[in-house]
């Protein structure tokens, strides 16, 4: 039987909690027969010794209440859990359609749960060219580097999802993931995608800063009206080979955005047109009378002597 870090500490838990009741039976089993002796210094010893064993009890409550809180989470930071890598979901064979009587009852038609989820098979994830065109590292990848199984929830309490699901009804506003992570280099360049039906989301690159193994968290915010119904896919890539790949569904219309109303522009008076001076008539200049030819007589000759 193999035990992990969580179940260790919900042993230890529980055999706590069985400890503090079986300190206050003797306890109290011990200041019952204290009362019972004759002689006082004995008497006075015995219940002295039951009162301890019920303060005892205390103790061992806040223990099991230390390591219930922050015990995990003590031992993840020495011992960093080693994930195994992810399975890739096998295609399953479509049954062949069967003959059916020809004097056959007509079947009714069964309703399918509303929040049933069936992940979609997919291809081998790639990177694309534009984003591995942006890597700046130079930092060889180690090919033995792996991660867990990516989780999705609503809430989270350190790096433990709260009530992790696959399928999500709307309205959302965010979603967590969680995950643990081991082989890992400083520096080496590391990318995640979100995809949402299809389609590039959001997508990240940059160098690892991390260290070599332990617990990871990221966040999915969009605004409301944004989280479509489909399949939302996240994809971790180290250098160009891809580690891991997780899956969740939306359903449910998400909310309308209300439209924000702009004020509509106030219209300016326009200016009063001056009236326009009206041109007074020039006179017509009479008609310049002409001078009739005057009758001119010739000289008389002048005569010489």
């Amino acid at each position: 039987m193999k035990l992990d870090i969580h179940g260790a500490i919900i042993m230890i838990i529980i055999l706590t909690i069985l400890a503090s009741i079986a300190s206050v039976w003797l306890g109290a089993r011990a200041i019952r027969k204290g009362s019972r002796m004759a002689y006082y210094r004995l008497r006075r010893r015995q219940v002295s010794a039951g009162w301890r064993m019920i303060l005892f009890t205390l103790f061992l409550v806040g223990v099991a209440f230390l390591i219930g809180h922050y015990g995990e989470p003590m031992v993840y930071r020495y011992y960093p859990p080693s994930p195994s890598p992810s399975l890739t979901p096998t295609i399953s064979l479509t049954p062949t359609i069967s003959l059916t009587p020809t004097v056959t009852d007509t079947p009714t038609i069964t309703l399918t749960p509303a929040l049933s989820y069936t992940p979609t098979i997919t291809e081998t994830p790639f990177l694309p060219l534009v984003i591995e065109a942006q890597f700046e590292s130079l930092v060889t990848p180690n090919p033995a580097a792996v991660f867990s199984p990516l989780t999705f929830s609503l809430n989270v309490s350190g790096f433990t999802p709260i009530k992790p699901q696959t399928v999500f009804q709307n309205p959302v506003l965010h979603i967590f993931v969680t995950y643990s992570y081991d082989g890992m280099t400083d520096g080496v360049q590391w990318t995640k995608i979100w995809y949402q039906n299809g389609n590039i989301l959001q997508y990240k690159t940059l160098a690892w800063d991390s260290g070599t193994g332990g617990s990871g968290l990221d966040e999915l915010d969009l605004p409301a009206d944004q989280w479509l119904p489909g399949t939302y896919q996240l994809i971790f890539f180290v250098g160009t080979e891809w580690k891991v790949l997780g899956e969740f569904r939306v359903v449910g219309e998400p909310p309308t955005a209300t439209p924000t109303r702009s004020p509509s522009p106030t219209r300016t008076p326009s200016p009063t047109r001056t009236a326009t001076s009206t041109r007074t008539a020039t006179r017509t200049p009479l008609p310049i009378s002409t001078p009739k030819p005057t009758n001119t007589q010739p000289s008389s000759p002048t005569v010489t002597k």
